[in-house]
């Protein structure tokens, strides 16, 4: 099934296999990355996370340059690089060198939330209040990569003139209002907080503005994948992917690892439910199933581009999930 005028690009949050190393995630990443490329993948992104042992991205633009380094056409970037977290020229200095290095395969996501918890966020030496500056801040990262510095006598070097491309992140009406006004492609992260996501999408077309970098507006949505090569074992992997879930949520905050039996009575739990809620847009199944789902979603979603993550913990299913659905997406063919 060609999925026509969509996109479909992923989310990498290198994940960390359980007995795995960080190591390891990172020769996964770099077999995702050139896997993803050979099947016609738009881009693949990589989140900045903090202080969660099943997630190795931390360092963002770094993992971005090693996986630029083993690859050749796809683009790479940042889905997202937290900005309150961060100084606007450092993260123009860091992307600008990417770009320099790789030439315009580079993309800078931006998001406004910490991308932890309050006990990392002051290790990160991060105001709480950082966020309110998050509209300004945005701007003045902008005018860096332009060359066109809003602080005078200082340009970020290198970063000026290259213009990486911005993309705004988030999963609420702010980041949809703040795309709109500046004129830059927005993100929703539907594939963890689905709530607002049709409403955020709406406001966004309505209020979009014009920009020098985009002239319409352009939507990505995350979504969910889990595809196999049946629908049985499909969804025996993404019951597996849920279990995973709750487990790594709940026991977090008590840095607890659980038994398959505790799993079994959380799985009901009231918290547990909250969690599973958001893979509420997942598509789980056969490789038709899969892109029937995501043309449906793309659909009432507004979307131009999905970009997915592919749930299954072990490497290979997760390599198979992302080649199945290019298969039955013909990427390759309608690149």
């Amino acid at each position: 099934m060609v999925m026509p005028k969509v996109k479909l690009s992923i989310l990498d949050l290198a994940p960390v296999s359980p007995g795995g190393s960080i190591a390891d995630s990172f020769k996964s990443s770099v077999r995702l990355a050139q896997t993803a490329e050979r099947h016609g993948y738009e881009r693949i992104w990589y989140a900045e996370h903090h202080n969660m042992p099943n997630i190795a991205s931390s360092a963002t633009s770094v993992l971005i340059g090693h996986i630029a380094h083993h690859t050749e056409r796809i683009r790479l970037g940042s889905g997202g690089v937290m900005l309150p977290n961060h100084s606007p020229l450092v993260i123009a200095e860091q992307f600008g060198t990417l770009a320099t290095i790789f030439g315009d395969r580079i993309d800078l996501g931006l998001g406004r939330a910490p991308g932890t918890d309050m006990t990392t966020l002051r290790a990160l030496r991060r105001d709480p209040s950082a966020a309110d500056s998050f509209p300004h801040d945005v701007l003045e990262l902008q005018a860096y990569l332009a060359g066109k510095s809003r602080i005078p006598s200082v340009q970020a070097i290198p970063g000026a003139g290259t213009n990486v491309p911005l993309y705004i992140l988030g999963s609420s009406l702010f980041g949809a209002k703040l795309a709109a006004q500046l004129g830059l492609p927005y993100s929703f992260a539907s594939h963890f907080a689905p709530a607002a996501l049709h409403q955020a999408v709406k406001l966004y077309r309505e209020e979009f503005t014009p920009s020098e970098q985009l002239s319409e507006p352009y939507v990505i949505a995350g979504v969910g994948v889990l595809a196999a090569q049946t629908s049985e074992r499909a969804h025996e992997l993404f019951n597996v992917a849920r279990r995973h879930r709750v487990a790594s949520f709940l026991g977090r905050g008590a840095n607890k690892e659980f038994t398959e039996a505790e799993i079994d009575m959380l799985m009901d739990t009231p918290q547990a439910q909250q969690i599973l809620d958001m893979m509420r847009y997942s598509a789980v199944g056969t490789g038709e199933q899969v892109t029937e789902y995501l043309a449906h979603f793309a659909q009432t979603a507004q979307a131009d581009e999905l970009i997915t993550v592919h749930y299954p913990t072990d490497e290979q299913a997760r390599l198979e999930s992302v080649m199945i659905t290019a298969d039955a997406a013909e990427l390759v063919s309608a690149r």
